[in-house]
């Protein structure tokens, strides 16, 4: 039997896999049922012949008792010496958000189609690696060196409680781990090299309460944060998106660097939805909004910082009575693996065998934990390859094909013949 053929075979296994998984809400935030999903990988992998950790990330954001950041790395061994090779899947997903014409943790079937939260991104990925690595031992139960599979937290909120964590604790050192596969959905005829930076950061106009009758009295924050987003829209998004990279990043939109208003919020808290009396008459005092800021490789990060400084500066200079503060919530360096890097060119190798097309290199337009390997790693030999389409990603109805996971199982276990087996 070939390895190929022994994936063909697996196929009601890789669906059944994929929809336990899919069945576990992992919602992020705040974290739910990280326990739950760590425990169904490590147990069925622990029945196969690998060594588990169950790793809680104690004391990274988020992590509490109540919604504690659990991870399992999963380690067979072959039965000679030789390098490892680590595919790494995050398990959280993302809030289920509005429109949806099914249930989202339903895992439903329809046609070569698999529905569900976190079915593209990334659970089909997850479970077509894990998949992949088991037929690879069973049909080459001699191999060199290791396989390493893992399921972390929280990517969907920087990976700090999985990826990063464990980078910190040496599971990503370049001595214990050489070649490291993330099954992201960025199609499987694609090898993603890298990512996008990221600037995070919190923007608050000040006001002075007053009389809603007699705003004249006091100072509206709200109108101030209106000059803030005029501003960013005169002056700050045409010049981003005058700005071009080299990086093949996809979709094409992503080649320029952008801005996302990821909330606004200014006046009175809101009420919850018990209470059905009217507002106070006042006038807000604060106005905050979060913004989420992508460069290029091209730009960094002093400079995009010092980009929306100046801007809000020049307000405070201009505008009467304008006074802001800003917090910087989090910064993500680009990342970028060179083509000739020894898990590119197996893959690439790996697609044309396999799916018989040359695959296409591309940059992802948003960060993923491939950041953590390579900065707290120092391991720069990282890629995402895996099934699912990128745009689906977070979206209603969510979906991931069969066909495309059992393509790029076959893809992932033919690099591991070429990586782990004797030439």
């Amino acid at each position: 039997m070939t390895l190929a053929t022994r994936i063909d075979t697996a196929r009601d296994d890789l669906v059944a896999l994929t929809q336990a998984l899919i069945r576990i809400p992992t919602l992020n935030p705040p974290g739910r049922h990280y326990h739950d999903i760590c425990a169904l990988v490590g147990d069925r992998l622990g029945r196969h012949g690998f060594d588990v950790q169950m790793i809680r990330a104690h004391g990274t954001p988020g992590d509490s008792d109540t919604y504690p950041r659990w991870n399992v790395v999963a380690r067979r061994e072959g039965k000679t010496s030789g390098e490892c090779v680590h595919f790494n899947s995050h398990h959280d997903v993302v809030e289920v958000g509005q429109g949806w014409t099914r249930d989202p943790f339903g895992a439903e079937i329809e046609g070569d189609k698999i529905y569900g939260r976190g079915a593209c991104d990334m659970k089909g990925g997850l479970a077509a690696s894990i998949i992949a690595a088991e037929a690879f031992i069973a049909e080459h139960p001699h191999f060199s060196g290791a396989v390493e599979i893992s399921a972390t937290a929280d990517e969907e909120s920087g990976g700090y409680g999985g990826v990063a964590y464990l980078a910190e604790q040496g599971f990503f050192d370049p001595a214990r781990v050489q070649h490291v596969i993330i099954p992201e959905p960025l199609n499987k005829d694609r090898i993603c090299l890298g990512h996008r930076g990221g600037w995070w950061a919190e923007i608050e106009t000040k006001g002075e309460i007053a009389h809603g009758s007699m705003p004249f009295l006091g100072d509206c924050a709200v109108r101030h944060m209106g000059a803030v987003l005029d501003t960013f829209e005169r002056d700050l998004f045409p010049a981003m998106a005058a700005r071009h990279t080299d990086m093949p990043v996809v979709p094409e939109g992503a080649r320029q660097s952008t801005m996302n208003i990821n909330s606004i919020h200014g006046g009175q808290p809101e009420q919850g939805d018990d209470y059905d009396g009217l507002p106070a008459h006042c006038v807000p005092d604060s106005c905050r909004i979060v913004i989420d800021r992508r460069f290029l490789v091209e730009e960094n990060v002093e400079q995009v910082r010092a980009e929306v400084v100046e801007l809000l500066e020049g307000l405070k200079a201009s505008r009467d009575r304008f006074d802001y503060e800003m917090r910087e919530l989090n910064v993500v360096l680009p990342s970028m693996t060179d083509k000739a890097a020894p898990v590119v060119e197996t893959v690439h190798a790996a697609i044309e065998a396999v799916l018989g097309v040359a695959p296409t290199y591309v940059a992802s337009p948003g960060s993923y934990d491939q950041k953590h390997i390579d900065r707290i790693g120092k391991l720069r030999n990282c890629i995402a390859y895996g099934p699912g389409e990128l745009e689906l990603a977070h979206k209603p109805d969510e979906w991931i094909g069969i066909t495309d996971m059992l393509d790029s199982a076959k893809v992932m276990g033919a690099a591991l013949e070429t990586l782990l087996l004797p030439r």
